[in-house]
């Protein structure tokens, strides 16, 4: 199970760039299940998300079934050439949170660049509820469509993003 939230920023943290890094690029060959191949340094995956029904009337995260399988390089080139419209490049910054938590941040590289924002996974939605903000993030957007990788990856028409939201910083 994935459990996370997602929120655009309205600063960078202080010493972004000596936190840990990973240079991503993935792309999408189903989303509706998810199934997702992904290129993280050299490490190479695919996984299978599927939203779970969520019965409360309001819930504050995102509450995915998540499978990661390993691939091996030559799969992932392979399943690569048959992803869905665009491959999304991004670097993603691993910043430690109290509580033991850990923001990932990505700044998005190629098409989607000068989109940034960040995600954090938690073991529980009771986790996510008492999750206090750290004074750089801004507005969340877990259930902002326009903000969930696979839409970003098969929106033809960037224009249709109204980039006026996407935060640049």
């Amino acid at each position: 199970m994935e459990t996370e939230r997602k929120f655009l920023l309205n600063k960078l943290p202080e010493d972004l760039y000596s936190y840990p890094v990973k240079n991503i690029e993935q792309g999408y060959l189903c989303t509706n299940p998810v199934i997702r191949i992904r290129r993280s340094n050299e490490d190479f995956y695919m996984t299978y998300k599927s939203r779970l029904d969520i019965t409360k009337e309001v819930s504050v995260a995102l509450v995915c079934e998540e499978v990661e399988l390993p691939l091996t390089k030559e799969a992932y080139y392979h399943l690569r050439e048959k992803t869905d419209l665009r491959l999304i490049t991004k670097k993603r910054y691993l910043i430690p949170l109290e509580a033991g938590l850990t923001c990932e941040l990505d700044i998005f590289t190629g098409e989607l660049e000068g989109l940034i924002f960040a995600e954090v996974e938690f073991k529980s939605e009771e986790e996510a509820v008492e999750f206090k903000l750290p004074d750089w993030f801004d507005k969340e957007v877990t259930f902002d469509d326009r903000y969930k990788n696979n839409v970003l990856a098969l929106t033809k028409d960037l224009s249709e993003l109204n980039l006026d939201v996407l935060n640049n910083l």
